[in-house]
Parts: structure tokens; sequence; C-alpha cells
């Protein structure tokens, strides 16, 4: 079996992700190259433009038995059986590739996200376990290193999602998130650019959650070049991430660059003198970085153990909220709700998220009550549907309850305040309140009314399109109503506080003044004239960086 190679295939040097680099040492470099070299030849017999596929799948075949029996006549396979032998890896890694190779051949198109990351177990996962199994490495490696190559897998589609199509009719990006621009052929469309933002940027959070998850490979190694090359890649990861997020992939290559390549290189090098410690800390820490949320001058303001604490628990809520939010179809998103589920289910055992282990964490320390992560995954929910509408005053209220009580009654025990767990549902659902005023627009582009129909059917105003209802004259005066109960709820959390710590809850109600100048602003603006989405000018945020600065 033979097929011609010339000017088809890639070079190491040529991929985004160091294959062999020199951080490895030569006796690992070589094997590397050898089974890159066998991956390499079976990915250009799938692609070959001038084969049909019964002819690709005899190859790929007989390439598989070449590498069964070393035959010189394929001398990349016989290379890499040579490998396996003296190293006893490569032969099963290799296998698994060439079956993602035959999928290729057949299959054009993935249903939804768990077909997707079913092709990366066999497409991907098998390189890292490769080096890891080349190396000597622990199994422990393993639930890391496969999030990183589904992670390296899906951004290599994404990059070349609009070359894969025209060249090879294959589209890797789930045929249900496409179908959020109504079909294949306007998602690919180059003037669709804002559907096809709100997918990718869906399709690059699941990504950046995998290389969270990621982040502890390093950690897990013994071998220091392989650390370091792990560190590098994972560096890499995240920048092509970034760089994904910042361009459309269909209108334009996008790549890392060299000063990036460069930057993950030193980012690397501290790998080779010793292991890293843990840093599922700096994954929470730098979810709430990217939030800009206001509640981060009240998280300042406490220990660091605590400070620790309550990251945890608002990555936790920024991750599943980003869940409910985003652009992938409402069952995908439960489906990743359920996933969450079962993450709290281990935590105490064995979590596989940073964002589960620092919330184990925060819970064996602070005796946070798990059923509120419960809670909210249930508000969650209610969010993920594809219309949104809440019957009654009931309904808003258990809405309000999980969706916003949960969190407040995990914070006031971080806080060391447990006494004040009224105070915190109640200020929750206050704050919800306001959200709810704050976002009607933006919720009403999502399908989503969180206004009870029950109050508007009082006015004579019966379910509708969300933006029907939002414009309508009367639905201004059932915002009036609730903007009054907002205000008797800080009126109630202001006597609330007459009778606890203070000191304690500073981050709280610092979190409450700044709503409580939100819900000015509104009322000020008036419920018939809304232009966007209201934000606090600079003069509120130096009031509030004053308030963080003194003691409570």
């Amino acid at each position: 079996m033979s097929v011609d190679l010339s000017g088809t295939t890639k070079r190491p040097s040529d991929e985004n992700f160091p294959v062999a680099s020199l951080v490895l040492s030569r006796q690992h470099r070589d094997a590397v190259l050898a089974f890159y070299a066998f991956a390499r030849m079976a990915d250009d017999i799938a692609d070959a433009p001038d084969l049909g596929a019964a002819e690709k799948l005899a190859r790929l075949d007989a390439l598989e038995q070449a590498l069964l029996a070393g035959d010189p006549t394929i001398p990349r396979a016989a290379r890499l059986h040579e490998v396996d032998g003296q190293r006893k890896a490569g032969r099963d890694p290799a296998r698994d590739l060439l079956r993602a190779f035959r999928q290729d051949v057949v299959k054009a198109r993935y249903n939804d996200w768990a077909e997707l990351i079913d092709y990366c177990r066999y497409s991907a996962n098998p390189v890292g376990r490769f080096l890891l199994t080349l190396h000597g490495e622990r199994s422990s490696a393993f639930g890391p290193v496969d999030a990183l190559c589904t992670a390296l897998q899906i951004l290599n589609h994404l990059q070349d999602c609009g070359k894969d199509r025209e060249q090879m009719g294959r589209i890797y990006i789930p045929i249900r998130w496409m179908l959020a621009a109504g079909s294949e052929a306007a998602f690919f469309d180059p003037s669709r650019t804002a559907l096809r933002r709100a997918v990718f940027d869906a399709m690059l959070d699941r990504v950046d959650a995998l290389i969270d998850q990621a982040q502890s490979l390093p950690e897990h190694l013994q071998n220091a070049r392989l650390r370091a090359q792990s560190l590098a890649t994972i560096a890499l990861a995240r920048r092509l991430s970034r760089r994904l997020r910042q361009a459309d992939p269909v209108l334009e290559r996008v790549q890392v660059s060299r000063p990036d390549a460069c930057v993950a290189f030193l980012c690397g090098l501290p790998g080779t003198i010793r292991r890293p410690s843990p840093r599922d800390h700096r994954v929470t820490a730098a979810a709430v970085r990217r939030s800009g949320s206001s509640f981060r001058l009240g998280m300042q303001s406490l220990s660091p153990e605590r400070r620790r604490a309550i990251h945890a628990v608002y990555a936790f809520c920024r991750a599943v909220d980003d869940i409910a939010d985003g652009a992938a179809p409402a069952s995908e998103k439960r489906g990743f709700l359920r996933e969450w589920r079962r993450e709290l289910d281990r935590l105490h055992r064995a979590p596989e998220t940073p964002i589960g282990r620092e919330l184990a964490r925060a819970s064996t320390l602070f005796k946070l009550p798990l059923e509120e992560c419960h809670a909210l995954l249930d508000g969650m929910e209610t969010d993920s549907a594809d219309r949104v509408r809440l019957a009654s005053d009931y309904e808003l209220g258990l809405y309000g309850r999980r969706v916003a009580g949960s969190v407040g009654a995990l914070s006031i025990r971080i806080f060391g305040a447990p006494s004040a767990h009224d105070f915190a549902l109640n200020l929750g659902r206050t704050l919800q309140l306001v959200n709810i005023l704050r976002d009607v627009d933006e919720d009403a582009a999502h399908e989503r009314v969180y206004v009870p129909l029950s109050r508007l059917a009082q006015l004579g105003l019966s379910d509708a399109p969300a933006a029907t209802l939002v414009a309508d004259p009367r639905f201004a005066r059932v915002c009036e109503s609730l903007a009054e109960e907002a205000r008797a709820g800080f009126a109630a959390a202001d006597t609330a506080l007459m009778r606890l710590d203070r000191r304690a809850l500073k981050p709280a109600i610092l979190m409450m003044e700044n709503y409580r100048r939100v819900l000015d602003r509104l009322q000020a603006r008036g419920w018939g004239r809304r232009q966007g989405r209201l934000r606090l000018s600079t003069a509120d945020r130096l009031h509030l960086i004053t308030r963080a600065m003194r003691p409570a």
C-alpha cells in the first residue's frame, strides 16, 4: 500500500501546538516524531481529494495491518511498530487515531456536543495518552491530558471551520448549534457575524472549561521536560481561544503568532525546574477578574481564606450562568447542567474540575449547604429554556430563591455570619428584582419575561412575544410595582442589619448599595424610556470604592 505524499503533508513545525519540541529529550523526541509521521500519513489518506471513500478505507486498513506486522515496505508503520516494541507505547493510540480517520471518511457532520466529544476521544486524546505512556507517567494524568487534547482539537476545528467545509465538506460545529443561525448555509453566510459569534463563544466557553480542567496536568507529571511542554501547550491553547473570541474564523485565518509561541515557551520553563503547586484557586480567581463584577470590591475586604472560598462560589455561579445564557440549544444546556450536578455529587470524593475542587475545599472549611448549589442549578434550568415565562408571584419568588437566595445562603456562611440566613434570602430576592428590572430588554431579546403573567393579566395583557410585551405601555406600570417591592426590600434589609454583624456582612452591604444605586438610576430614567442596559456612572463606582475602603 502506498499514497503519494508529495506536497501534501505538514511538518511538526507547521502545527499550532508543539508536537516534538526541543524541550523534550532526544530519546523521546524521536519516538514522538515516529508517531507523528504515522498519524500524518493516515491523515493525508483520509483527506486525499483524488481518492474515493472505499479506497481511503482500504488504505487505512492496510496501514493498520502494516503497523501491527511492522511491514518494512511501509517505513512509517514499521518505525512506529519498532517504537512500540521498544517502548510499549504507540500501537494502541495509533489504532485509535485510525478509527477517527475512518470516521472522517464516512462522517461529515456532528449532531450535538456529545458526538463531537466522542470523536475527539479517538482523534485527539490518544496523542496525549501516547506521550504519557512514553514518558512512564501515572494514570492520574489521563483525565487532565484528555481534557487538554479535546480542547486543542476543538480549537483546531473552529480555526479551520471555513476551510474544512469548503475543501473537504466536513463541519465539526454541531448541527444543533448551527441551527441557532437558522441553517448551515445561514451560519456560514459572511453577513451573519453576530449569530455566528454567539455560537463560537458558547463553544469556546466549553473549550475554556476543558483548558481549566487541564490546568492540573503539570502537577501530575514526573518528567520535567514533559511538564514544561504541557505548560507551554496550555498557555498556547488559552491564547488561541482568546484570539478566536476576537475574530471570525469564517472570514479570516485565526492563529497563534510567533510572539505567542515565545511567551508560551517562557511559561513552560519553570516546569523544568520544579513541579507546579496546585493552581485551582487561580482558575476561580481568574473567573472573578474576567467578570468585572462590582462584587469584587466586597470580596477584596475578606481574609485570604474567605476570599478564596467566595471565589469558588462565584466561579461556580459564573460557569452555570454562562451555560444558561449561551447560544447552545436548550437540550445541550440541560446536559451541561447535569454534568455540574454530577460534579456536585462527587464533590467530597473526587471532583474533576478546578471549580469543583475549590468548592469542595470551601464546603469543608465553611460547612456550605450544597443543596443550595443544586437550587441554583434548578434556577439555571429555568433560564436554559428557549422561552421563559413565570406564571405567578409564587413562581417569581421560587425563581428568585433559586438563582439569588441560594448564592446569599452560601455567601453568608463564608462571610462568617450564618445567623444572617433570612437576611440573605430576602436580600437575594430584592437584588433579583433589580436584575429583572435592569435587564428587561436584554432578556426580551432572548424571549425571556420574568414579570409574572398574572400581574400582566390584571392590566389586560395576555402572553405574547417578549418584544411585544415589554413594548406595551402597561408593562411599565408593572415594572413600577416591582420597583416599589425592591425598594421595600432594601428598607427591610437596612432594618435587619441593625441587629446583625455589619463588619462580617460588609461584602453583602457593598453589593446591596450597588444594586440600590442601580434601582435609583432606573427609577430616575423611567420605565417607559429604556435605552439599552443601564450602567453605573464613574461617580457611583468611586462611591462604592470609598465604601469598600472604610470599615463597615
